[in-house]
């Protein structure tokens, strides 16, 4: 019997360390006076209209010790696409499945950025802004997964579904926007 129990265990946790999410970066410095990190851009929506194709990427960063949710917005049609902008009001607040909300607070104030696409025919407007993560609620961004993102901008508030999977035809890959934080939170602490 203590045999059976032992190979239990022992498969159980080749199993959760099987599950883990590798830490990757797109840039890691660390000097005598800086420490800088900051994870791949991961999917965490998409709307794919026609013409019309919407992307939500996210990619945490820790600045000295500061942890950042870097938000992205990238819009892409035929037709013309209005600007979005983020001002010090702008939030994200993150419905989590245990019923708690999570707010981050806009770090700065920027617009979307107009550029046209000459091969394919298409306006791509760009808006990148950074969030600072409160105390409050963060333990649980690593323990629960998200269901639902309120975006506040400047002029409008955008709710955004979170799935389980994301399967994207466009970017090319398998996402858990659900689990973003819980998967990759501590890549950056």
């Amino acid at each position: 019997m203590k045999k059976i129990l032992t190979l239990l265990l022992c498969f159980g946790a080749l199993y959760t360390n099987a599950q883990q999410i590798k830490c990757e970066y797109d840039m890691e410095e660390k000097t005598d006076s800086t420490y800088l990190k900051k994870t791949h851009d991961y999917l965490i929506h998409e709307k794919d209209l026609g013409n019309n194709k919407d992307f939500i990427q996210f990619a945490l960063i820790n600045s000295d010790g500061t942890l950042y949710l870097n938000f992205q917005l990238l819009q892409r049609s035929k037709d013309f696409i209005k600007s979005n902008c983020f001002d010090t009001t702008s939030k994200i607040s993150l419905q989590l499945t245990n019923g708690k909300i999570v707010t981050l607070i806009s770090a700065g104030e920027t617009c979307s950025q107009l550029i046209f696409d000459e091969k394919e025919k298409n306006n791509i407007r760009i808006l990148n802004n950074y969030f600072l993560f409160s105390k409050d609620g963060y333990e649980d961004l690593k323990k629960y997964p998200i269901s639902l993102m309120k975006v506040k901008y400047l002029t409008e508030t955008t709710d955004y579904v979170f799935k389980k999977e994301l399967k994207s035809d466009n970017i090319k890959g398998d996402y858990s926007p659900e689990n973003y934080f819980i998967n990759y939170l501590k890549c950056v602490e």
